[in-house]
């Protein structure tokens, strides 16, 4: 079988296809700037994006890795994520402190998804 590289940059790719499943590299917010919710919220809009690129959609996500840089932010980021994550399909998740690649960021996601 033949693996799809895409978005693809001298370090990484955006996402990997390969067999049906879509493995995506993790996802950080839009703003920077921006607290917990709003970086949840945007992070979320460019998984969703990421989603409808490789033909996908939030129902046929698998699972879930949710970086926190301080689990402070557990409960305000689990509010955007469930009021975004779709009933009935919400995906194996784990949820953990870590250091960031920059301060700014407070949260990271990365997700492996099911093809449409």
């Amino acid at each position: 079988m033949i693996i799809e590289y895409i978005d693809s940059s001298v370090r990484m790719s955006r996402a990997t296809i390969y067999n049906g499943t879509a493995y995506f590299c993790g996802q950080v917010p839009k703003d920077e700037s921006a607290d917990i919710k709003e970086q949840t919220a945007t992070t979320l809009e460019k998984i969703e994006e990421l989603l409808a690129k490789v033909g996908s959609s939030k129902s046929q996500i698998l699972t879930s890795t949710i970086y926190l840089a301080d689990m402070k932010y557990f409960q305000s980021m689990n509010e955007v994520w469930d009021a975004w994550v779709v009933p009935n399909f919400q995906p194996a998740r784990t949820c953990v402190e870590a250091k960031m690649a920059r301060p700014e960021l407070l949260v990271e996601i990365t997700i492996t998804a099911a093809l449409a």
